[in-house]
């Protein structure tokens, strides 16, 4: 599943040597992180939880993500890189992919996503604040009960046999009855 995917993001996501792919893959117990150049084919600077040197004890949670996010942004801004692709490979942007992503945009890549990021961060509070003000949405009316559902249940519990179907069959024509009544109601209004 992951790797189809992964195909469909690909078709559309592309290094160049500008603007390189950042890609991201994730294991059970370590996350992995590359810039890659596609028009070379070649990969510019890459990261993970597997090199001693970061000091990261395990690779498979959020922190460690976070660290790797960091690195592969330092790696970057040295190798003169200021603005990726996001590749999530195949994953939802959510925890450590989601995490990775975003220290590598706190340590410096892609400036203009974490502005926008921003904006649109001090846009949802403003509106919080109006819908509080406002009463909810659509709140739940209580429905109208029919004339069955309002009857008292402790009148029908003793009868027994053929006379509650009577009762069932008489309801819907007691309804229609009622449905009909009102338009004679409402034309002589009209014409008094």
């Amino acid at each position: 599943m992951r790797s189809a995917v992964h195909r469909r993001i690909r078709r559309k996501v592309r290094g160049t040597t500008e603007r390189p792919r950042l890609a991201v893959y994730r294991s059970l117990n370590h996350i992995y992180a590359q810039l890659i150049d596609d028009e070379k084919a070649q990969t510019l600077a890459s990261a993970s939880t597997t090199e001693k040197t970061l000091g990261v004890k395990t690779g498979g949670n959020i922190e460690a993500a976070k660290k790797i996010g960091q690195t592969i942004a330092e790696r970057a801004l040295a190798a003169g890189i200021s603005s990726v692709v996001f590749d999530r490979g195949g994953y939802l942007y959510h925890g450590r992919v989601k995490a990775l992503t975003d220290a590598a945009r706190a340590a410096g890549l892609n400036k203009n996503e974490v502005v926008e990021a921003e904006a649109a961060d001090a846009e949802k509070p403003e509106a919080a604040e109006t819908e509080t003000a406002k009463p909810k949405g659509k709140q739940k009316e209580p429905k109208a009960k029919t004339k069955k559902e309002a009857a008292p249940k402790d009148a029908g519990a003793g009868e027994t046999g053929a006379e509650p179907k009577a009762k069932k069959q008489a309801a819907p024509k007691e309804a229609k009855e009622a449905e009909a009544s009102p338009a004679p109601e409402g034309a002589e209004s009209k014409g008094g």
